[in-house]
């Protein structure tokens, strides 16, 4: 990440922490979208994103937009909008299961925003919010099916921005055994 991506990223946490997320969101929709099915393809079929959308699924994912932001750390959903965030880098660098693992996440936030479920909701740690708590879930049953290692799979779940402890409670919660 070079210096203007960090300077970005750090701008972004701020304005999470001084309660000013809508700002931040209001801006990125400003950005040009893009279809969700030009850059990720046969998702439609996908048994682990059937389960998040059932019988709507081709019908959301085709409506999906994606918006390429090089301050949105990994990938994310803009609660304003329903709208994917990804970083571009990301997708060139990340790995790439762990980027399939992401979607899967990202998509049931994205299904979390059309039911009003609030993605930023106040009152829980990060590990603790009940939207992420869902979504990891998702990933990581996908990751069981795929024949991921419990070891692998922490590596997933591990964030720069959790702690070690974080990362235990958040195992524990989703039935996974950390080293």
């Amino acid at each position: 990440m070079n210096w203007r991506e960090r300077l970005l990223t750090v701008a972004e946490r701020v304005t999470g922490l001084l309660g000013l997320y809508n700002l931040f969101f209001a801006f990125i929709a400003l950005a040009p979208s893009h279809l969700f099915t030009d850059y990720f393809q046969g998702l439609e079929e996908n048994e682990a994103v059937r389960q998040i959308f059932g019988d709507r699924t081709g019908e959301i994912l085709g409506g999906l937009k994606i918006h390429f932001i090089r301050a949105a750390g990994y990938m994310g959903v803009n609660p304003l909008n329903g709208h994917l965030v990804v970083n571009p880098s990301y997708l060139v660098n990340g790995d790439e299961l762990d980027i399939y693992l992401d979607i899967v996440h990202e998509l049931v936030h994205v299904r979390q925003q059309m039911e009003g479920k609030p993605l930023f909701e106040g009152g829980y740690s990060y590990v603790e919010r009940p939207t992420e708590v869902e979504a990891y879930r998702h990933a990581v049953e996908e990751a069981k099916k795929m024949g991921l290692s419990s070891e692998r799979i922490c590596s997933y779940l591990k964030t720069e921005w959790m702690s070690i402890d974080d990362l235990q409670k958040l195992a524990r919660t989703l039935g996974v055994e950390c080293p």
